[in-house]
């Protein structure tokens, strides 16, 4: 009688959470699929390879942004995993142009001691093969993106041990250039992308209580808000040709999804269509699949997103 009273309990404790538990894509109302890959953790900031046949993403180990955080390379087609950067520390990429088809390089930045500073590694490569690029007493350096050509990285500069005020930032791989600063200190700007062709940067700006993507040009000349409207617009990457912006946005949503605008500003339209959070977006190269990360809820002390390929 114990016994089976025991299987009874287990049986409507099983229905129950069956019940409460909303399976991933319960509440998608687009094709979106959930990658099914092997990890424990948060897996997030997925950008796509030069030929749109790999990812590059970021597994955060402790849940959604909580270190330590390793590099992972998965093959869309053969399901390979590769883990790429692992060191107990905070190892984030960047969506959009992370990974370079002219150096063959992936860019991202890393906490290991002394404090952040942005680091590359081959695209076939393994833990211990990174090698350092930044390198200040003074400051920290976050989200890097390569230009096309793989020369320059641009990326995201906080002074050491304050986290307001980003500046954009530009440097030369080969170090051969002092740090270019491309916004004014006053303002608080992050997240930088280069364009395909090499001429724009975009970044996300703090102004008015809420983040606006703006664009400029490479020296840092004119600087144009491109969204609009209420809402935080984040996590912004060029299209391949150039032409559209891709950006995470809550504006007249409880959570943000993915949208698309053009660089010359305009009506932004909607590409997923999801009750939950939708962020980090990255395009194929071909403009045919978006990449992106998800939880269906606030990821924000969660267990942590997974990521979602859309076929547009």
């Amino acid at each position: 009688m114990k016994i089976i009273l025991l299987l009874l309990i287990l049986s409507l404790i099983s229905c129950k959470e069956e019940v409460t538990e909303p399976t991933d894509t319960e509440q998608r109302n687009d094709d979106g699929i959930i990658l099914n890959i092997s990890l424990s953790g948060s897996l997030q900031n997925p950008a796509f390879s030069p030929d749109g046949k790999s990812i590059v993403f970021t597994r955060f180990i402790n849940g959604y942004n909580k270190e330590p955080a390793e590099l992972y390379r998965y093959d869309l087609f053969t399901k390979q995993l590769t883990l790429l950067i692992s060191d107990g520390s905070a190892n984030v990429n960047l969506p959009g142009s992370a990974w370079n088809g002219a150096i063959n390089q992936i860019v991202f930045s890393s906490s290991r001691e002394p404090h952040d500073e942005t680091y590359m590694i081959i695209e076939n490569g393994s833990p211990g093969d990174e090698i350092k690029i930044t390198d200040r007493s003074d400051s920290v350096a976050y989200e890097p993106t390569f230009s096309p050509n793989g020369e320059w990285i641009v990326f995201e500069s906080h002074k050491l041990d304050e986290e307001v005020n980003g500046i954009i930032v530009k440097y030369k791989i080969d170090k051969s250039s002092p740090y270019i600063y491309l916004t004014d200190s006053v303002d608080d700007c992050r997240q930088p992308n280069w364009s395909p062709s090499g001429n724009k940067i975009l970044y996300q700006k703090f102004v008015n209580g809420q983040w606006d993507i703006w664009i400029m040009n490479t020296d840092g000349t004119d600087k144009t808000k491109v969204t609009s409207g209420s809402g935080n617009k984040t996590d912004a990457s060029f299209s391949n040709d150039g032409q559209l912006i891709i950006y995470s946005t809550d504006f007249e949503l409880d959570l943000s999804n993915i949208y698309k605008i053009p660089v010359t500003s305009g009506t932004p339209d909607r590409l997923t269509d999801y009750t939950g959070y939708d962020g980090a977006p990255s395009l194929s190269p071909d403009g045919t699949k978006l990449i992106f990360e998800s939880f269906n809820g606030d990821p924000d002390n969660s267990t942590g997103t997974k990521l979602i390929l859309l076929n547009l």
